[in-house]
């Protein structure tokens, strides 16, 4: 079975051209349930360089199927089966105004677009994507 990857290394996924924030925001929760931009922010940012972009999108898809310990192994082997749109389709990336780098080992960090830090990622001679825009 083919096994799809998220992960980018040594890469900065750039704020989408259409991203309505001038600034790092934190998703807002609505109600009492989690989104997945606060999902994968919560994740990312109290854990910089900790995990890889397959990580972060497996974790929010099982935490949303309440998928069990003993579940987990085979869901994940069937959830990269098939390709998994990446954090450049994150609504972090989107329309919250994260950028999100990837080091040499394809672990992730955010960056708030305004950022001096972000601006110097931008800046350097890292390999950049732009995350997807909103509208066609």
């Amino acid at each position: 079975m083919k096994v799809h990857t998220t992960n980018y290394e040594n890469t900065l996924i750039e704020v989408a051209d259409d991203c309505p924030a001038t600034a790092g925001e934190v998703p807002p929760v609505k109600g009492d349930v989690k989104t997945v931009a606060n999902m994968q922010f919560e994740m990312i940012s109290k854990n910089p360089y900790k995990f890889t972009s397959d990580d972060v999108l497996f974790q929010v898809f099982a935490e949303r199927k309440d998928l069990t310990e003993s579940e987990l192994e085979e869901a994940r082997r069937q959830f990269f089966s098939k390709g998994q749109a990446c954090l450049r389709a994150s609504p972090l990336t989107k329309r919250y105004g994260w950028g999100v780098h990837s080091d040499q080992e394809g672990k992730i960090a955010l960056y708030a677009c305004d950022s001096p830090e972000y601006k110097k990622l931008k800046d350097s001679d890292l390999k950049t994507v732009k995350a997807m825009k909103s509208s066609r």
